[in-house]
């Protein structure tokens, strides 16, 4: 392991309610999606890995190429198995101790956040935001071989819930409420989970 920071992002879902086409690839205001994501973590991450299904691949690299960091894949040996499978190939791929891990549809992620999360995980096993009454385990800083660990544990059972594996962790930071509102813009969570959805984002970025 070293000391580099690394980001994972997920992007494996089938996103049954997006329609027809992946959402990790929808154009948000002509740039798609994915790279929305890539752009904020690559200013804050030494290098990035996609988490996808094998058939998406080939496009991901296409769309997050020229990001500014190095770019790694690791598919899912079975695909559709949730984001806690994800979190766990996508982990088991970096070679830092710590990794950001976030949803692919979350195009408005504050890499100021991020890098606080980064500090508040440093000497415990993650720093996971609750904003509210959820934890928001796909905008969470890990450690990496510990997190993935413990995601495999929880699948072995035959458990799907990412808060399953916080339960195996040993010591992690809840980020609060408070904390969220100090150090995140507001709309840091936001994910996107329709093409409707797409449509308004897009025009938000268009106004900047």
């Amino acid at each position: 392991m070293t000391d580099i920071r690394e980001g994972v992002v997920l992007c494996g879902g089938y996103s049954t309610r997006f329609g027809d086409g992946d959402k990790a690839l929808a154009d948000l205001a002509g740039t798609p999606l994915v790279r929305r994501v890539a752009d904020r973590l690559a200013s804050v991450c030494d290098r990035l890995v996609l988490n996808c299904r094998e058939e998406q691949v080939e496009a991901l690299r296409a769309a997050v190429e020229g990001c500014g960091v190095p770019v790694a894949v690791a598919a899912d040996p079975v695909p559709d198995r949730g984001p806690t499978a994800g979190i766990a190939t996508g982990l088991s791929a970096v070679d830092s101790t710590y990794a950001a891990v976030v949803a692919c549809d979350m195009p408005f992620v504050d890499p100021a956040f991020v890098e606080y999360l980064f500090s508040r995980a440093e000497g415990r096993d993650a720093a996971v935001p609750r904003p509210d009454e959820w934890y928001q385990t796909t905008q969470a800083v890990y450690r990496a071989d510990a997190m993935a660990a413990a995601c495999e544990r929880v699948l072995s059972r035959g458990e799907a819930r990412v808060v399953a594996a916080l339960d195996e962790l040993d010591d992690w930071a809840t980020v609060t409420e408070e904390e969220v509102r100090a150090h995140a813009t507001p709309e840091t969570f936001e994910n996107l989970n329709t093409e409707s959805e797409v449509r308004e984002a897009a025009r938000r970025f268009e106004s900047f």
